[in-house]
């Protein structure tokens, strides 16, 4: 959870059923911004996508990106400097070493280049 985007990995039965609900959710959530702000024209939570995990790689790829994106943004110098990322719960699972092998099998690179760019 960044201040004006987020980014989630989650596991459903069907991908439709998760952008029906954040289609839903999103759009009751602009509505209140807009109203408390003024803006009625304005665009919140306009944009979505969603991507299937295709292998391991990606996963692990994808969880890295998550974890990193504070710091892409400039908002921390380390993913364990946001306070809003999972990456907490992962130390507390499976323990630093654990995520720094994960970060280092499964690089970034240019992976999600363009996705949230502002």
């Amino acid at each position: 959870m960044l201040p004006n985007h987020y980014h989630l990995l989650v596991q459903v039965p069907e991908l439709d059923s998760l952008s029906q609900l954040f289609r839903l959710v999103h759009a009751r959530m602009a509505r209140q911004w807009n109203a408390a702000d003024a803006t009625p024209a304005r665009k919140v939570w306009y944009r979505y996508t969603d991507r299937a995990m295709r292998s391991e790689r990606h996963y692990y790829t994808t969880l890295n990106y998550i974890h990193y994106n504070p710091v892409k943004h400039g908002i921390v110098a380390s993913p364990y400097d946001w306070v809003e990322s999972s990456v907490h719960w992962y130390v507390r699972e499976f323990g630093r070493d654990w995520l720094r092998d994960v970060w280092a099998k499964y690089p970034l690179r240019s992976y999600g280049q363009g996705w949230d760019d502002l």
